[in-house]
């Protein structure tokens, strides 16, 4: 065929996707190419090519998006960064078409119009396999395409290699072993699949969270991990879908799960272009996709009230304030601009009498940039910070169980610099702890400078309990011990007394 007869097969499967349908699989010996497409067995999803409508020249990628619903919704896209540029002034007699093929080793090869090969799936580098064993690629109707080995073994999934999009069934992985961490990664704009500037994912750092970054800048983050070995969270998006997010932690790594309720519509979690992660329904009747949650902005971004500052969550509209102790830093608070955010009221002294009480801010998302220090008590983590002049902060959470902590069902986080991001929740914020594994508000303690005055005594925690406890315990045994020594003194006198008037 010419090239001409191929771009018009091109452009009439872009504007008609289902024309030329395949089932649901790819075996060794027939590739698929533009104008046809793979179809789930349930008639879900679809995996083919597809060329953005304001392209040009036209760049075709292969992806897989929703089969059942009018508007096309991309939901995995392979080669974002390479597509291959349709260039139908080619005068060539016989053009290499695009095609995506299954070969003899069991790989996944895409391959452009010269027959360069775009991108492989690689699993000589990943798994070991028979070469001489055939094996399929399968689209699975939850929007899986799986590589099987005759006897089921899965070889390679899409589920594994996420893009913009999380499906119900697929995980967010982070390795301890590794640190490897699965991110979405944004588009660049809504017509332009190559990779945007915002991605969303597990912090390698402390294995406790999970943030939206804007480039390398955080821009969004969750609440810290309670730590549970499977926790979960429940919110209703609406009459017809119920959203399970569940951290799940094993030896080998944490992931995040994303489930819906059954006969739910088709739902999707989505990282925008914009830098918001979005849980999106499909609905039929309006036949377009509908808002259920996304993450919040202004008070809710990252660093938004600046270091010092909390976002109070709680008030019917959310505002920005100061932690205990401190003020603003700049007149421009008042106008709403909280950046510079708090300083402290009164400057601390390492050492000082009154600098070593803490006050207690119960419902917290606790800040970012803290140390963990594992295998200690609550008593233990007071200690911890408050015989470090530095410690400005600390945090305890007592852990039913943790395989990553290994036997250690304690987490102490201490702060010892500025406290950043930091937010009192309601109740029902789920969005304050999604990717956090449920309701993970926490008491959040702050050392103040100077003695406490009333209005905050019943919320102090005091650093050496245990010492004034002893103190007490000694005091009381001595005022024991005096009281029967006067009394039986006191008898004694009595006694030579009562002898001498005898005589």
């Amino acid at each position: 065929m010419d090239w001409s007869s191929a771009f018009s097969c091109i452009a009439a499967f872009l504007l008609v996707p289902a024309l030329c349908a395949s089932d649901d699989r790819l075996v060794s010996g027939k590739p698929l190419s533009p104008g046809a497409a793979a179809i789930s067995d349930g008639g879900d999803f679809a995996l083919g090519f597809f060329s953005p409508s304001n392209s040009t020249p036209p760049k075709l990628y292969l992806g897989i998006w929703y089969n059942n619903i009018p508007r096309r919704t991309v939901v995995w896209v392979v080669n974002r960064a390479t597509p291959i540029i349709v260039d139908s002034s080619s005068d060539s007699s016989s053009p290499a078409v695009p095609s995506l093929a299954l070969t003899n080793t069991s790989d996944l090869v895409l391959s452009d119009t010269s027959g360069q090969i775009v991108w492989t799936t690689n699993l000589t580098t990943v798994t070991s396999y028979s070469s001489s064993s055939p094996s399929t690629a399968v689209l699975m109707n939850t929007g899986n395409l799986v590589i099987r080995s005759l006897n089921g073994t899965v070889l390679w999934q899409s589920f594994s290699h996420p893009t913009d999009t999380l499906l119900p069934g697929m995980k967010m992985r982070l390795s301890y072993r590794t640190l490897a961490a699965d991110r979405l990664v944004s588009w660049k704009s809504p017509e332009d699949p190559s990779p945007g500037i915002f991605s969303y994912g597990g912090d390698s750092d402390t294995f406790l969270q999970f943030f939206i970054w804007n480039g390398s800048r955080p821009a969004w983050r969750t609440s810290v991990w309670t730590g549970y070995m499977v926790a979960s969270s429940q919110f209703q998006a609406n009459a017809r879908t119920a959203v399970y997010l569940a951290l799940v932690d094993t030896d080998d790594e944490i992931s995040l799960v994303f489930t819906v309720s059954d006969g739910a519509p088709p739902t999707r979690f989505l990282l925008s272009d914009a830098g918001k992660l979005e849980l999106l329904g499909w609905n039929k009747e309006a036949s377009e996709w509908m808002m259920l949650t996304a993450t919040g902005r202004d008070c809710f971004s990252y660093g938004h009230c600046g270091p010092g500052g909390f976002c109070d969550a709680t008030s019917a509209v959310p505002t920005c304030k100061c932690l205990d102790g401190f003020e603003p830093a700049s007149a421009e608070w008042s106008s709403g601009r909280f950046s510079q955010g708090c300083r402290r009221k009164e400057a601390r002294r390492c050492g000082a009498a009154g600098d070593g009480h803490f006050v207690a801010l119960p419902g917290m998302k606790v800040p970012d940039r803290f140390t963990h220090v594992g295998n200690r008590s609550l008593d233990e983590c007071a200690v911890e910070c408050g015989g470090d002049c530095n410690c400005v902060a600390y945090a305890y959470a007592a852990l039913s169980s943790s395989a990553r902590s290994r036997g250690d069902v304690t987490r102490c986080l201490v702060w010892t610099g500025e406290l950043v991001d930091t937010v009192r929740l309601g109740p029902g914020c789920p969005w304050g702890t999604v990717g956090a594994g449920g309701d993970s508000r926490e008491t959040l303690y702050l050392r103040v400078a100077g003695m406490p005055g009333k209005r905050k005594q019943r919320n102090v925690v005091k650093i050496a309990v245990p010492v004034l406890a002893s103190m007490l315990i000694v005091t009381c045994i001595s005022l024991s011990w005096f009281c029967v020594f006067k009394g039986k003194k006191r008898n004694v006198k009595k006694l030579k007394k009562a002898k001498f008037r005898e005589y």
